[in-house]
């Protein structure tokens, strides 16, 4: 008894399995059924888009040749350029052709000026560089001038003209800077060493007017002692502050000229810049 209903029990468990598939098939079919549905189409919807498309397109001309039409590209216009100034640009270009020439002219005047000088600086008395301003002409007043005297020695005056001829094709202005040491000097002419410079610079001045450059261009400064380029402890030092020179100013930018090669401390003529107090009212030309 036992026995049998225990095969029964095991032969139910065996077909159990239909159940579930059963259901399982009966899902299938609900989802298939489910899925037709919503891809049925509604005509009525249907008929009305389709009705919208014909009237949207009815005013749009049919290609019945069923050839290839072909787009005609729109040419663009031309671009717009920034406007130029012309009379600027002509304006900075003439503005930098002068000073191309300025600079070639105060360059080529520098070494004119050094060549007709070379009888003077054999033996170093002579000093020419060129800086923002223009150019720097020193020279020794031992080759100039007699001592405690402002008459020009015919050598000096030799050499001079020689520069007045150079400087007088030229339209820069010329200042004359008479200095001297700080031993006093006291005679009938001069009683101190403010005329001495002051008159030693008027005669380099009525020099150059005598060969030729034109008096408006030229100044002249006498310093006396009060601007020396080296201590005056010394005899050597005294001869370097007793000096005459020439400033030939034309005022081009520092770029376009060349550097200055600084001097020893040895050098015959020492170009050493005034200190501040002494040279505010004027600028240096180094």
């Amino acid at each position: 008894m036992a026995r049998r209903r225990k095969d029964a029990e095991e032969h139910e468990n065996h077909e159990r399995w239909l159940v579930s598939y059963a259901d399982f098939i009966t899902l299938l079919f609900a989802f298939f059924v489910v899925m037709y549905s919503l891809s049925s189409v509604n005509e009525g919807k249907y008929r009305v888009l389709s009705d919208s498309l014909v009237q949207a397109f009815r005013s749009v001309s049919v290609n019945e040749s069923g050839t290839q039409i072909i787009v005609q590209p729109v040419p663009a216009g031309p671009i717009p350029m920034p406007k130029i100034d012309r009379a600027k640009q002509a304006a900075e270009q003439a503005k930098q052709q002068a000073r191309e020439a300025a600079v070639k002219k105060v360059r080529s005047m520098a070494e004119e000026i050094r060549r007709v000088l070379k009888p003077l600086s054999d033996g170093g008395q002579v000093l020419v560089t060129e800086g923002a301003n223009g150019i720097k002409v020193e020279i020794n007043a031992e080759v100039l001038f007699a001592p405690g005297e402002a008459l020009l020695g015919a050598p000096a005056v030799s050499a001079l003209s020689a520069v007045a001829q150079v400087l007088a094709g030229s339209e820069f202005p010329i200042v004359i800077e008479g200095h001297t040491d700080n031993v006093p000097i006291s005679t009938y002419r001069f009683p101190s060493n403010w005329e001495l410079s002051a008159v030693r610079a008027s005669s380099v001045v009525r020099l150059f007017v005598n060969a030729g450059v034109e008096p408006a261009r030229l100044a002249a400064a006498g310093y006396g002692d009060q601007r020396p380029v080296a201590d005056n402890d010394t005899a050597e030092s005294r001869s370097r502050n007793r000096r005459v020179t020439l400033l030939i100013e034309s005022m081009l930018v520092e770029e376009d000229l060349p550097p200055v090669v600084p001097l020893r401390r040895d050098d015959p003529i020492q170009s050493i810049l005034p200190s501040a107090s002494a040279d505010s009212d004027k600028p240096s030309m180094l």
